[in-house]
């Protein structure tokens, strides 16, 4: 079982940033893949970014890529994910999520465990 706790929503400017931090408990977190994923009024649930258990290995969206960066500190039992040159468009509910297989999925099925979410508003 792993329980997940975001933080680091608010409201920011266009052209701002932000850190989202997901905080992790229980056994073998590291061992975990780890996705952020975003969901907008009215829209579905959406892969934003995801990182191998290592951090060698990550993989953004088109919609983020080069503006986003995830990375995990597997000794605090954390990941983030900064986001700069934000958008009004990247308005959501911002949510972690951990996946016990091998492969850095963006499928919503495939990850086991989920975070409450945090809010993030830009506005332009």
């Amino acid at each position: 079982q792993v329980q997940l706790v975001e933080s680091g929503g608010g409201l920011v400017q266009a052209g701002g940033s932000l850190r989202l931090s997901c905080a992790g408990s229980g056994r073998a977190f590291s061992s975990y893949t780890m996705g952020w994923f975003r969901q907008a009024p009215g829209k579905e649930r959406e892969f934003v970014a995801g990182i191998k258990w290592s951090g060698g290995s990550t993989l953004y969206s088109d919609s983020v890529q080069g503006r986003f960066t995830i990375s995990r500190d597997n000794a605090k039992n954390t990941v983030y994910l900064q986001m700069n040159s934000l958008k009004p468009e990247d308005t959501a509910v911002y949510y972690c999520a951990a996946d016990a297989g091998w492969v850095l999925s963006v499928l919503l099925r495939d990850y086991d465990y989920w975070g409450q979410g945090t809010q993030v508003t830009v506005s332009s």
